[in-house]
């Protein structure tokens, strides 16, 4: 009786709000909750001797903390949401399937990997007859679809009808590439969370992510510590299997992930990035001999699996069988194909390959299939019923799990691109799916979307000024990056070529022509290379060769600073993640400290606030929810009090209204005056490293730029004094502006 008194009491103290001495309240729940006050034995000097009754724990006041995010969306919009058409409101909820979470999980694949061990699981693969599936609806397919935006709290719902309903997939792609940084980026979430989340509720199928080689999962390349250290932390995360490539299949410079892997205990899946067409002899350097050559590579590294990535939808049913066969036969190794639908007959490519022998394929549940995703994996598994390579899915949970990610996917809709059917445009610019509707986010960001047609010739040419190279994350985003630096400055593949034609190259294109990210077998053009150089190009070595060791202690200090955390918060995946990208990290960070953790949220409220009226449950932890409305929004003088009710208690919230402030107009630089430096990309924000009246070396930095992912360091082409700066630090500028003037 007496502990049911106290968390009555307990309760009623927690639903207090008082302004002034608040430590009663905590003071009072230190007292009620001591066990010699609950077994009754206190006396008049029970404070005087209890010293750690005024000992407080901080309270982490999660409610308050996301209803001042709500409260800010709701007012002010979600950043993400500037310039987008807003959907109609309210969205209708998505139907979720039933599944009785008493009934025992099926044995899945995981379950096979733990008791197999990886090299005998590969050989079950190869013994099997039935295809494997993966379902990459929880990774590639919602990057391809709407730029990686899926939030956690819609992924979580339907994951125990996957382990229960869904057991016979081969696996659930489910982490890595886009969605890491966008994560933390964009929808302010910990990626880690995610994965731990997802490997509670699904302890049967095995997990799939995708790893860029020495690039792990970013855009540059890495100390080998900082790879090896991020592949142990995803391992014991809960990922079962890692797809590991690299950008220009370069094996050497997929090594130290390859072993990183292999050591884990994972299943390794060394990817062969397919590019161009197997059959076209005007582009004979991607021929038959030179995808085999790759596959023997990746055999001698030791991997288990050998996949087939064709991130642009662009292998053709001819050309897949031949590969598939070729594979086989020259490595004894499971093949695992994955295309994407961009062209609208992709399913034919993989019903090919499942023809010609090949153990796995990827699809996406039908809701989320198509266009740049990748194939519709019910329509291909009910293409195959009947057959010896019957996957055995069951057309009914498919159905049902297609269904509930229909009801999700309207949610995104300000996030889809604007292709509305299959196009063969693909086999001319080569843009990889998952690239495509990301390409197209930045070309909004930087107001070029009306000019998307321009954009994707750019892409094509910018391929063949780089001399034909493998477009894929992270190079495929160095050629976007060109593309669209291309168009915004109306610059034409000649004279980027030309070398008496300056050109402020994206520091992304000279951090890949100094071979940051490696080098095709080739190499790059010569005379580009001087042009974005502006020298001698080196000779070929791996990055991680000339990279130092990271100290990861030094770094985890560092690092839990930069975002605000006790260092005993900063924990190894976290620092994995600030390893990864530090300032995007920090800055995630900074916003939990203020706004808690906002993928509670349903993802309605995230993006688009709540009206009056409206009433969300936000379950900040198991077993305990809070459930928030909207009551009233009153305006005083550019403040807006949001009045919320919480679990019942009244909560007033104060925003400040965002104001909208127009730039000055600045001048325009005028074309071929020396003497004057312009914006080289609209939307960018600045970083001004000289003032007034400086003297300047030739080469030295003048302008920093940063767009939508996309970086530009303009240099000096001169030695000279400098006039005029015409902005400041983290101003926004438009394409040609006037920056910077040269003292005559």
């Amino acid at each position: 009786m007496a502990k049911e008194s106290v968390q009555r009491m307990t309760r009623a103290l927690r639903e207090f709000r008082i302004r002034g001495v608040a430590s009663n309240l905590l003071f009072l729940e230190n007292v009620i909750n001591h066990a010699d006050f609950t077994a009754g034995t206190v006396t008049t000097r029970f404070i005087d001797t209890t010293p750690e009754l005024l000992e407080f724990a901080k309270r982490r006041d999660r409610g308050s903390k996301l209803l001042g995010f709500v409260a800010d969306v709701t007012v002010n919009g979600n950043p993400e949401m500037a310039g987008r058409k807003m959907p109609d409101l309210p969205f209708p909820k998505p139907v979720l399937p039933r599944v009785d979470l008493s009934t025992p999980i099926p044995r899945g694949t995981r379950d096979s990997l733990k008791e197999l061990g990886a090299k005998k699981f590969a050989q079950w693969m190869l013994d099997s007859k039935p295809v494997l599936m993966t379902d990459t609806t929880l990774r590639d397919a919602h990057q391809s679809l709407f730029a990686t935006r899926m939030r956690t709290a819609d992924m979580l719902p339907i994951a125990p009808f996957y382990a229960r309903q869904l057991s016979q997939l081969f696996s659930l792609e489910c982490w890595g590439g886009a969605t890491f940084d966008v994560a933390m980026r964009f929808l302010k979430e910990d990626p880690w969370q995610r994965l731990s989340q997802l490997r509670e509720r699904v302890p049967n199928i095995a997990l799939q992510m995708l790893l860029r080689g020495a690039n792990g999962v970013g855009y540059t390349s890495y100390p080998d510590n900082v790879v090896q250290f991020f592949v142990k932390q995803a391992a014991v995360a809960g990922v079962d299997l890692f797809r590991v490539f690299d950008a220009l299949n370069w094996v050497r410079n997929m090594r130290v992930s390859i072993d990183a892997v292999l050591e884990s205990g994972a299943l390794c899946e060394g990817a062969i990035c397919y590019t161009g067409d197997l059959f076209d002899p005007a582009r004979s350097k991607y021929d038959l001999k030179y995808y085999v050559g790759i596959a023997k590579e990746l055999q001698q590294a030791g991997v288990h699996i050998l996949a087939i990535k064709d991130m642009a939808g662009i292998c053709r049913p001819r050309a897949v069988a031949a590969l598939v066969k070729a594979l086989k036969e020259e490595t004894g190794l499971p093949v695992h194909f994955h295309t994407h639908d961009t062209s609208g007959i992709a399913a034919a490519s993989v019903l090919a390959a499942v023809e010609a022998g090949c153990d796995a394929v990827d699809g996406a549940l039908d809701a989320m299939s198509g266009l740049t995703a990748q194939p519709n994996l019910s329509a291909m598994a009910a293409a195959l019923e009947g057959t010896e390579r019957d996957p055995g899915l069951s057309q009914h949970a498919l159905h049902q799990a297609s269904t509930y990610f229909e009801g999700v996917r309207r949610f995104y809709a300000p996030f889809e691109s604007d292709i509305r059917a299959g196009t063969a445009d693909v086999y001319r610019h080569e843009m990889p799916g998952g690239q495509y509707t990301n390409l197209r986010e930045q070309a909004r960001g930087l107001g070029l979307e009306h000019r998307w047609t321009e954009v994707s010739q750019a892409y094509a040419d910018v391929n063949q000024l780089f001399g034909d190279i493998v477009k894929v994350t992270p190079t495929s985003k160095v050629v976007g990056d060109m593309a669209l630096m291309m168009v915004a400055n109306d610059l034409t593949p000649a004279q980027v070529a030309n070398p008496a034609h300056e050109v402020a190259f994206p520091e992304s294109v000279v951090a890949l022509f100094k071979g940051e990210l490696g080098f095709p077998p080739d190499g790059f053009p010569q005379d580009l290379s001087r042009k974005v150089l502006k020298g001698e190009p080196p000779a070929a070595y791996r990055p991680g060769d000339h990279l130092p060791s990271v100290d990861l202690e030094a770094t985890r200090r560092t690092a839990a600073q930069a975002g605000g955390m006790p260092i005993d918060e900063m924990d190894d995946r976290q620092l994995a993640s600030a390893l990864m990208y530090p300032k995007v990290a920090s800055e995630f960070h900074q916003h939990r400290q203020k706004h808690g953790d906002v993928s509670v949220l349903p993802t309605p409220t995230f993006f688009y606030g709540m009206k009056s009226g409206d009433e969300v449950a936000l379950e900040i932890e198991a077993g305990k929810t809070l459930l928030v409305s909207l009551q009233t929004i009153q305006e005083t003088e550019g403040v807006a009090k949001v009045q919320f009710e919480m679990n019942g208690q009244s909560r007033m919230t104060s925003v400040a209204r965002a104001g909208v402030t127009a730039s000055a107009q600045r001048e325009t630089a005028e074309p071929g005056n020396p003497l004057h430096v312009g914006a080289p990309m609209p939307g960018a924000i600045v970083t001004v490293p000289v003032v007034a009246g400086q003297q300047v070396q030739a080469g030295a930095t003048l302008l920093s730029l940063e767009a939508m992912k996309m970086e530009t360091h303009m240099t000096a082409e001169r030695e000279g004094i400098i006039e005029r700066v015409l902005v400041k630090p983290g101003d926004r500028v438009q394409a040609k502006e006037l920056l910077i003037v040269w003292r005559a």
